[in-house]
């Protein structure tokens, strides 16, 4: 998934121009998901261990949506969001 954050971070350390710079450059890695059937500690898991703002939602091989930070802050515990939060922007 590539944010606007993504796009400004890359040029800036590449030196690159945003308007010329290609999605596949922007690209790292193996693609995070989720299940669609994971829980929501689940999801606070893997968002936490990869410091990620949102993942993929996934039902066998088809994008199902999205989901952030904030819909996750929406369904757990409030003191477990405010780890979440440490843990990404650290």
């Amino acid at each position: 998934m590539v944010t606007d954050r993504d796009i400004v971070v890359k040029c800036l350390a590449q030196g690159g121009d945003p308007n010329s710079m290609k999605a596949g450059e922007l690209a790292a890695g193996k693609p995070l998901t989720v299940g669609a059937d994971d829980p929501a500690e689940e999801i606070l898991r893997t968002m936490t261990q990869y410091k990620v703002r949102r993942l993929p939602v996934i039902d066998g091989h088809d994008l199902v949506g999205i989901v952030s930070q904030g819909d996750v802050a929406r369904n757990v515990p409030e003191g477990k969001v405010g780890d979440l939060v440490e843990a990404i922007s650290s």
